[in-house]
């Protein structure tokens, strides 16, 4: 029997219980092997060479498969839902339209997998090798991610949903449309990445690297990014809604025509950054650093600069209306009027 993209060498057929039988007896080389629609389901099968194995539809639901060799194996509808694949080889292998849900593939190597049509949610991939993978348009809701290899990756209009994305490597990956809503993803490197109107909304990003992202028209809101590193970062037109950025880093950032409003950004550091016609009604910014921003036409009703350095920044035209100046720097200050400041 010939089957595409398989080894040239014939396959072997064999039934569940005669590989069970010769597994028990010690033997661990299956590959090449034709196991179609096989029900193997909590088979304890670790350390197991499947090597170029036809596994198409074969049942390995809550299997143990660790330490397994899964390297070009056509595991094609293959059911591998709440399997344990932790540290296994699966380079090449198809796994188009297999169910791995629940399943555990902690540090196994994924490099050239197919996943077109899988079934990913919970699955746990941390510290996985992905590099290169194609996960478009793939739904990834609570998959697990961290500190995962995910270089090169495609994950365009892919759904992460609560997924845990903490310490993964996102280098020259791709995540056009994207859907990242409550994601796990503090101290994550996205500098320099292309993240223009995705939705982060509600996401942990405290202490990532945001640095030269563009962000613009993207949801950040209720989003925490404390301590995050976001200088020269894209935001125009974004919505920050109740987002909390506290001690954040976003020197030179262009938060134009961003919505800010109720934004908690106390003792960030804005120094030169453009918030002109940005939306900062009930904004929290007392002991931010704003020399040198930009605020013209700002809307800064009710928003607290308690404390806050303002010295060579330019209000002109913002709306002040309720807003607390308390102890605020305001030296060389071009204020709303076009009249130049300096208290301090």
């Amino acid at each position: 029997m010939k089957v595409e993209g398989l080894k040239e060498n014939p396959l072997k057929i064999m039934d569940a219980q005669e590989l069970l039988s010769r597994y028990a007896a010690g033997e661990r080389d299956f590959s090449n092997i034709n196991l179609m629609g096989a029900n193997l389901e909590r088979a304890k099968l670790s350390g197991i060479n499947l090597a170029g194995a036809y596994l198409g539809a074969v049942n390995f639901k809550r299997a143990q498969l660790v330490g397994a060799n899964l390297t070009g194996a056509f595991l094609f509808r293959a059911n591998l839902s709440f399997a344990k694949v932790n540290a296994a080889r699966l380079r090449n292998a198809d796994l188009t339209k297999a169910d791995l849900t629940g399943a555990y593939l902690v540090k196994s190597i994924l490099v050239g997998v197919k996943l077109s049509g899988a079934k990913l949610n919970d699955v746990n991939l941390r510290q996985a090798n992905l590099e290169g993978i194609n996960l478009c348009g793939a739904n990834l809701e609570r998959i697990n991610f961290r500190n995962a290899n995910l270089r090169n990756a495609n994950l365009s209009w892919t759904k992460l949903t609560e997924a845990r994305l903490s310490g993964a490597s996102f280098k020259n990956a791709i995540l056009n449309g994207t859907r990242l809503q409550a994601a796990y993803m503090n101290g994550v490197d996205l500098q320099g990445i292309d993240l223009e109107g995705i939705d982060l909304s509600e996401a942990k990003l405290s202490g990532a690297n945001l640095s030269e992202v563009n962000l613009n028209t993207a949801n950040l809101s209720n989003t925490q990014l404390r301590t995050t590193f976001m200088a020269r970062s894209h935001l125009h037109a974004a919505n920050l809604t109740a987002a909390v950025v506290t001690k954040a880093d976003l020197a030179e950032a262009d938060l134009s025509k961003a919505d800010l409003s109720d934004v908690n950004l106390s003792k960030a550091d804005l120094t030169g950054a453009n918030l002109n016609q940005a939306n900062l009604e009930r904004a929290k910014l007392n002991h931010a650093c704003l020399r040198d921003a930009y605020l013209w036409g700002a809307h800064l009703e009710n928003t607290d600069l308690a404390q806050a350095n303002l010295t060579g920044a330019n209000l002109r035209g913002a709306r002040v209306v309720d807003t607390v100046w308390q102890n605020a720097v305001l030296a060389a200050t071009v204020l709303p009027n076009g009249e130049v400041e300096n208290n301090g």
